[in-house]
């Protein structure tokens, strides 16, 4: 996928007017904060806004234009991207999915104040041009590190993360060894960071570090740099838990669990919703296992091949306990 990807929904309207903005129909850009290609949430927020697109413009005689654009793995570079996304005014709402966004977006507002954002993945509650929504992390969190302590055998986890973010200090790691710890009070989690999303060597190295200090499970948020840690968790015999996908085929054996946030789905609900002009502005929601927008599989048969029984049924005890309110995590 190019850095600017034009995504041309109509193809006839775009060639009429050009780089104008219509004044009779509406225009939707999607920021994404990397590159489609290497990460697979990013690829699905493209595929749901995509998809309420064209479901609309079947439907519409007022065709909706959609312009995806890749801002890479540099997160230095984000602020000025969406800027200059931005200060083009050429889009009434810009979509996304990212923490770190709504800090982000929040300057940029001061100088376009007429700009809308939806931002998933992120909280910001009270600005009135933006509407996030963001995934139960606390639940996806304590799943993988319960999962990762039942499974252990030296009750030391690790957590390989790109960089330090108020979500990640906060809820993802607190959480992972929370889990961990309710499946085995003596477990602990060592917390480490790679300093970007793409340095698969760095992420291989930390895990290899990892390893000699008898850490037997980890669980990687870090992009591309993932790739790395499964690399030498595959040599090293140890385990992986991972979030966001269904990536178990990625290494059968060694990946004995994987969350889904259902980032499509989200998506798609999104767009549809400000297309029907339905968008709470101004409200931050969040949305969990209940909802069926976290998700753990279980049905993959990798899954089912890699996790003893007793521990598959202690994990699906859990994650109907959570659902349930039986099993507080805070």
């Amino acid at each position: 996928m190019k850095t600017l990807k034009l995504l041309a929904i109509t193809a006839a309207a775009l060639l009429s007017f050009g780089c104008a903005k219509k004044s009779d129909s509406k225009s939707i850009a999607v920021f994404v904060p990397g590159i489609c290609d290497d990460s697979p949430t990013y690829a699905l927020l493209v595929k749901g806004v995509t998809k309420a697109v064209d479901d609309y413009n079947t439907k519409s005689a007022d065709k909706v234009e959609l312009f995806v654009m890749e801002a890479g793995t540099n997160q230095a570079e984000w602020s000025s991207k969406l800027t200059a996304l931005t200060a083009e005014q050429k889009y009434d709402v810009i979509i996304s999915s990212n923490p770190s966004l709504p800090d982000l977006a929040e300057p940029i507002l001061t100088q376009f104040t007429n700009q809308k954002y939806i931002f998933m993945d992120a909280t910001k509650a009270g600005n009135e041009n933006m509407y996030t929504v963001s995934y139960n992390q606390k639940e996806a969190s304590w799943l993988s590190g319960y999962i990762g302590g039942l499974m252990s055998k030296s009750h030391k986890l690790g957590l390989v993360a790109a960089q330090e973010y108020p979500v990640m200090n906060n809820i993802i790691y607190p959480y992972y060894e929370k889990g961990a710890k309710y499946a085995v009070s003596g477990s602990s989690v060592d917390f480490r960071i790679v300093g970007n999303w793409y340095d698969a060597t760095k992420g291989a190295e930390i895990t290899d570090a990892l390893i000699s200090k008898g850490v037997d499970v980890i669980l990687p948020i870090c992009g591309g740099a993932s790739q790395g840690v499964i690399n030498s968790a595959v040599n090293g015999g140890i385990y992986i838990t991972w979030f966001d996908s269904d990536n178990f085929a990625a290494a059968p054996g060694t990946i004995i669990s994987c969350s889904i946030a259902d980032q499509e789905k989200m998506s798609e609900k999104v767009t549809a919703e400000y297309l029907a002009g339905s968008t709470k502005w101004g409200q931050a929601d969040q949305v969990g296992l209940k909802e069926g927008f976290v998700r753990f599989i279980e049905d993959n048969p990798n899954y089912i091949k890699s996790v003893p029984e007793e521990i598959r049924s202690k994990l699906s005890k859990a994650i109907e306990d959570i659902k349930s309110g039986a099993l507080n995590l805070n």
